[in-house]
């Protein structure tokens, strides 16, 4: 883009150039060859000038707005510290990874050790887990912070278990955890006596009990996916009473679904001829809600009506398989009590 001293320049040079090509000659072609040049002198200078303008060393790209978790000074090349921090790790999600990533930043140079408990040692003191031992292993083998992952972790650190593996500080929570005793005693209770406890902050809004809960809550609906890729009732642990309810369910959804769809395309058709006809807007409106409510009233008494007499049937179904089996009980009963004892 041209300055504003440039363009002077340039005016400049023309009129030179033009005032000494009239004295010499009034031929037109001359002037015009002597403008081109004029102009090509020009832009290779506007070119110049731009270069000279942008310096591509200071431009730099806008700083981060939010970093939770600042890394250390790296230039520091001293020895490594050898932190550890344990945990279930199980449905192990971004609440896990951001505590271990504050462990790994806690010092300019760090070592993390991570160790998770077995299964026997979890289900003994806080319950049933999701994932196996070996996938828990698995999942934090794969996490970017962690250098070392050590399996069947102690429920309980020892100062045993800080020498052989050489830690040097222990990374979680301030939250209290119960040990082994049964008194309620805090199990980093030790580490902290020592010195050597470093604390990490939780993150809000996740952990793998909310995780479960959102499951539980919507326990139906995620047993209607999974009967829909595939899934068989047995793999599922769903009797065969629920997993019909649930197949219907899904038809009358689908149906429910489909029904607003057409009533949407109908509407659209219906309002195009009603403003073809000249029908007021408001009574046209007054008119199709009445229609729709009594359309949407009728519909769901079917398909409850359609519900209950599904739900009759199959109970039905299995009464009488109930009394097929105790039939067969009884005549099999009968038929040990007559046979002769040998």
């Amino acid at each position: 883009m041209a300055t504003p001293a440039s363009r002077k320049r340039l005016a400049s040079q023309m009129d030179e150039s033009l005032s000494h090509h009239e004295t010499e000659s009034d031929s037109e072609e001359e002037a015009e060859e002597v403008f081109i040049e004029s102009l090509a002198h020009h832009e290779s200078e506007s070119e110049e000038e731009e270069e000279e303008v942008f310096d591509c060393d200071e431009w730099a790209p806008p700083a981060r707005v939010f970093d939770p978790h600042p890394c250390p000074d790296p230039s520091n090349t001293e020895k490594p510290v050898r932190v550890y921090a344990d945990g279930i790790y199980d449905l192990f999600h971004f609440g896990h990874a951001r505590s271990l990533e504050q462990a790994k930043k806690s010092f300019p140079n760090v070592y993390l050790l991570v160790g998770c408990c077995s299964d026997a040692v979890t289900h003994m003191y806080k319950g049933k887990t999701v994932m196996t031992e070996a996938e828990r292993y698995e999942s934090l083998r794969h996490c970017r912070w962690v250098d070392e992952v050590v399996p069947d972790a102690p429920w309980v650190i020892t100062k045993e278990f800080l020498d052989k593996h050489q830690i040097d500080y222990v990374a979680h929570d301030a939250l209290p955890y119960a040990d082994t005793s049964g008194a309620g005693n805090d199990v980093y209770e030790y580490i902290k006596s020592i010195g050597k406890f470093k604390e990490t902050k939780r993150t809000e809004g996740i952990s793998t009990s909310d995780i479960i809960m959102r499951m539980l809550k919507d326990y139906n609906e995620y047993v209607m996916r999974n009967l829909a890729r595939g899934y068989t009732r047995k793999d599922l642990g769903v009797s065969y009473v629920k997993e019909k309810q649930l197949r219907v369910n899904m038809s009358i959804t689908k149906l429910r679904q489909k029904v607003k769809e057409h009533q949407e395309r109908v509407g659209q058709k219906l309002h195009i001829v009603a403003t073809r006809a000249g029908i007021h807007h408001s009574e046209w409106v007054e008119n199709a809600d009445r229609w729709v409510a009594g359309f949407l009233e009728k519909f769901e008494e079917g398909c409850y009506l359609m519900e209950t007499a599904i739900k009759t049937r199959i109970q039905k179904g299995l009464m009488k398989e109930q009394v097929k089996k105790t039939i067969s009980f009884k005549n099999a009963s009968r038929l040990v009590a007559v046979m002769p004892v040998i």
